[in-house]
């Protein structure tokens, strides 16, 4: 087969195509044809060495869509059913989508009912996933005004998505580095835009919810900016901090403020469901940013890394299956 590996970590340029064996089937594992995946920030971090349980060399990915090749649970997983895999330790600690087929244990490989084209299943599962459970995690009533910090982020305009949906009406506002990508938010379903230099949001406004996806880095800015009783939502690192430093319970969460998060590691088959569910229910209409090949991956990185990048980045194995 052909995959994507990372002998060393670098730059975009460690990840290289190769030729690899494919993967020998082994007890309480499945072997899965690989039809696309979602690129994600937390490669990044791991191309970069920054991961410090991950071993080199190593195939990353820690999401796909696909179809069963080789089974050992002929009942759950029979061959040909199309199937969902996130998270675990796939693309860590063991080699993960960025390849034509990847060894899964069976107990991270989630079977789906779904008509949707094989583009727009490599776009939802992490991302959209990540966004759906934050929604449910701020409990969003119909009057609340929303934040989304790092909006530009894939996770950031799924969850616009999946707000606008069920609550057109809402006031999403979405916070930016810089405002030449307004229109962009703007259309993807967020009312107003504010802009945070250096981590500091530049307004006074406070709000009744807030997803916070740059994360520790500026959680404590999140919090002065939540109306008393609101919900601060935790679900992505894209500050780079994994941490909260100097962090006073009693004063940051003062006004009875609420503190939370929305963790894709928490995987379950009716949880995934109900996503895909959740969006025919409301006829959201999924679309990556870019389709990328499995030669490309290292291009699809670089572009994550500069300020170009807008919602989410995918890989198909075929170009055919961008509508099939």
């Amino acid at each position: 087969m052909r995959a994507v590996v990372v002998t060393n970590p670098g730059d975009s340029s460690v990840l290289q195509l190769k030729p690899m064996p494919k993967p020998q089937l082994k007890t309480g594992w499945s072997l899965v044809k690989v039809k696309g995946f979602g690129i994600n920030r937390s490669e990044i971090f791991t191309r970069k060495g920054l991961s410090p349980s991950v071993t080199f060399p190593r195939i990353l990915g820690i999401e796909c869509v696909g179809v069963i090749e080789e089974t050992t649970d002929a009942t759950v997983l029979p061959v040909g059913k199309k199937v969902v895999s996130i998270m675990g330790e796939m693309g860590r600690e063991f080699d993960g989508s960025y390849a034509e087929y990847v060894l899964l244990p069976n107990n991270q490989i989630y079977p789906i009912e779904t008509e949707f084209d094989w583009g727009t299943l490599a776009t939802i599962p992490e991302t959209y996933y990540t966004a759906y459970l934050a929604l449910l995690s701020l409990q969003i009533n119909p009057n609340d005004t929303v934040l989304v910090r790092g909006a530009t982020s894939g996770v950031g305009v799924a969850f616009a998505q999946l707000l606008k949906a069920k609550f057109a009406d809402m006031t999403l506002v979405g916070s930016t580095r810089s405002l030449s990508k307004k229109e962009r938010l703007c259309q993807a379903g967020f009312d107003q835009v504010i802009v945070e230099n250096d981590g500091i949001l530049q307004t006074d406004k406070n709000f009744d919810k807030v997803l916070e996806l740059i994360g520790p880095k500026t959680i404590l800015d999140s919090l002065k900016h939540t109306k008393d009783y609101g919900i601060v939502c935790s679900a992505g690192q894209l500050g780079g901090q994994w941490f909260l430093e100097d962090f006073d319970p009693i004063m940051a969460l003062q006004g009875n403020r609420y503190l939370t998060t929305a963790y894709s590691g928490r995987v379950s088959q009716k949880s995934l469901q109900d996503l895909f569910d959740y969006i025919k229910r409301y006829d959201i209409a999924i679309k990556p940013e870019k389709i990328y090949r499995l030669e490309q991956v290292g291009q699809a990185h670089l572009r994550m890394e500069t300020t170009n990048s807008f919602g989410k980045n995918i890989v198909l194995m075929e170009a055919n299956d961008e509508g099939s």
